[in-house]
């Protein structure tokens, strides 16, 4: 959601109470704490893949690098902060969601990591063979829940 649509949504809830039309202002209400909601798990879908990424690449090629230690660390905590609820308390998306969102995104993930591990010399589908998918989403779920 840009600024100017969220201003534009404010206007128009205030106008909704302003009129003391409460229904709709509940509406418009419910609306927003869906959009922000969706840009949230975007933003955890994105930090999904790059850490998806990371530990397929380590999986594959059966070691890791202080870089790649680096941008699991990075996407991990990126997730965290996203989906951490700070004056409600909580969780945005919970461990069912999560789950959903790293399965989602493994098809991207792998893609994005044959054309990195071993130097790209792998298809996407030879790199999916020399992994296991579920034990990296499961891997990539108990780093996001720590």
């Amino acid at each position: 959601m840009t600024y100017l649509n969220l201003m534009e949504e404010l206007i128009e809830l205030r106008q909704h109470i302003e009129a003391h039309d409460y229904d709709k202002a509940l509406e418009l209400v419910a609306d927003l704490e869906e959009m922000s909601k969706d840009d949230k798990l975007n933003k955890i879908y994105t930090d999904g893949i790059v850490l998806l990424v990371h530990l397929i690449k380590q999986q594959a090629e059966k070691r890791s690098t202080r870089s790649w230690e680096f941008s699991i660390y990075n996407a991990v905590e990126g997730i965290q902060r996203v989906n951490r609820r700070r004056k409600a308390g909580g969780t945005y998306a919970n461990q069912s969601e999560l789950a959903d969102l790293l399965v989602d995104g493994f098809e991207i993930a792998i893609r994005k990591a044959a054309l990195e591990a071993f130097e790209g010399q792998y298809s996407d589908q030879e790199l999916r063979a020399m992994v296991d998918p579920e034990d990296i989403q499961t891997q990539a779920l108990e780093l996001i829940q720590r």
